[in-house]
C-alpha cells in the first residue's frame, strides 16, 4: 500500500513532525499534499518546494479554511499542537485554542467526508505516564488516563483521543491515535513561529536545546540530578510510525509511536557533549515544578504486532545526524532564535 494519487491533508504540515512527514509523503507521489500551517511553531522554509504541496497559512480553526476543504480527501494527518507544556502552563486559553478547539471543529467538518480512509491524530505518551521518580514501567495503550494532569497541554491531547472517538462512534470516522514519545532529529529549529509567552518559544525540547548549546560551547543545563528519564524516538522513525498509523492502524485504535527504551537526561546531556566535543560539560540545576512525570518510557508491543512498527534508529546514531543538521543549519536556527531576543534578558534555557 502507499500514497500514491492520493489527496491528503496535513494540519501543521510546517511543522518539525510535518514537514519531515511530508518529504516522506511525496516519495509516494501523491495526488495532493495540502498543508494547512498558521506558522505559530514553524517556519514555511521546512517545507519543500513541490508542486504537489499546496500551502494554506492560516490556521485550521478558520470557518472560511474548513469550508473550503476538498471533498475527496483520502488521508488526514492532524498535527497541529499549541507547543507545548510550558506554553500551556503560561497561557491555557491559547492552548484551548490551538489543540483542543482545533481537534473538534476539524472533526466536525470531517466527519461527512466519506472518501477519507483514515485520519491520523498526534497525541502525546506523557499523558497517560504515571507520574514518579520511581522505577518507570513501560507505558502502554491501556494505561488509565489520570484525572490529575502536569499542564494544559496534557489536556487537550487527551481532549482530541476524546473527540476522535466520539466521531467515530457518532459518524464512523476512520480514525487512529498515534501517542508519541520524545521525538528528536533534523529538522527541528529552535525560535520557530511566533512568541507563545515563554523561555520555551526558543527552548523547545531537550534535544535541541542541548545540542545547539553545546554546539555554541555553552554547558548543558540538567535538571534534578539529571535522574529524570525519556523514551527518545528519532523522527524518522516517527514518521514511519505515522505511514504505518494511516496505511494499517484499525479504528478507533491508539498506538504508541516509541522506542521503548529509557535514557536518562544525564546520559544524554553526557553523549551529546561527546558528539560535539563540548569542553564546557554539564551544569546542575532545579527541578521544574510542574513536571511530576520523572520516569517514563513506552511499550512498543502494540505497535509492533499490529503496524509491524519498530524504530530503527540507534540513539546514538539518530544524535550525530541532528548534531550534523544542526550544523549545517546553524545560521539559519540563530535567525529564528533572534526574532525572539527582545523578549528575553539574559536568553536561558526555560
Amino acid at each position: 500500500m502507499s500514497f500514491a494519487g492520493t489527496s491528503i491533508l496535513v494540519v501543521g504540515g510546517a511543522g518539525f513532525v510535518g514537514s519531515n512527514l511530508i518529504r516522506r509523503l511525496l516519495a509516494d507521489d501523491p495526488g495532493l499534499v495540502l498543508v494547512i500551517d498558521n506558522l505559530l511553531s514553524s517556519e514555511r522554509e521546512n517545507l519543500p518546494n513541490d508542486d504537489r504541496i499546496t500551502f494554506v497559512e492560516r490556521s485550521i480553526n478558520d470557518d472560511e479554511v474548513l469550508e473550503s476543504l476538498p471533498e475527496d480527501l483520502d488521508y488526514v494527518f492532524h498535527l497541529a499542537t499549541f507547543h507545548g507544556n510550558q506554553s500551556s502552563i503560561a497561557d491555557p486559553l491559547a492552548d484551548h485554542e490551538h489543540n483542543t478547539l482545533t481537534t473538534l471543529k476539524l472533526c466536525n467538518r470531517i466527519q461527512d467526508i466519506h472518501s477519507i480512509a483514515k485520519v491520523v491524530y498526534a497525541s502525546a505518551g506523557c499523558t497517560v505516564a504515571r507520574k514518579t521518580f520511581d522505577d518507570a514501567e513501560a507505558t502502554t495503550e491501556e494505561t488509565p488516563v489520570s484525572l490529575h494532569l502536569d499542564s494544559p497541554y496534557q489536556m487537550s491531547k487527551i481532549f482530541g483521543e476524546f473527540y476522535l472517538n466520539y466521531f467515530h462512534h457518532r459518524s464512523n470516522l476512520p480514525c487512529v491515535k498515534a501517542r508519541f514519545q520524545n521525538v528528536y532529529g533534523p529538522g527541528e529549529v529552535l525560535g520557530a513561529g511566533r512568541w507563545r509567552g515563554t523561555p520555551a518559544t526558543i527552548w523547545r525540547n531537550v534535544v535541541p536545546t542541548f545540542i545547539h548549546r553545546a554546539l555554541k560551547g555553552n554547558p548543558l543545563p540538567v535538571q534534578h540530578g539529571g535522574v529524570a528519564t525519556r523514551d527518545f524516538i528519532h523522527v524518522d522513525d516517527l514518521v514511519g510510525g505515522l505511514v504505518a498509523c494511516a496505511l494499517e492502524g484499525g479504528a478507533p485504535e491508539v498506538y504508541n509511536l516509541a522506542s521503548g527504551e529509557e535514557t536518562s537526561i544525564l546520559d544524554l546531556a553526557t553523549m551529546i557533549n561527546e558528539i560535539t566535543g563540548n569542553p564546557a560539560g554539564i551544569e546542575m540545576t532545579g527541578s521544574r515544578d510542574w513536571d511530576r512525570s520523572g520516569k517514563r518510557y513506552g511499550s512498543v508491543e502494540k505497535a509492533a504486532d499490529v503496524l509491524g512498527f519498530r524504530c530503527s534508529t540507534p540513539l546514538v546514531e539518530g544524535l550525530r545526524s541532528t548534531v550534523a543538521w544542526t550544523r549545517n543549519h546553524l545560521d539559519f536556527i540563530d535567525r529564528c532564535i533572534a526574532k525572539h531576543e527582545a523578549y528575553l534578558a539574559p536568553l536561558e534555557p526555560a
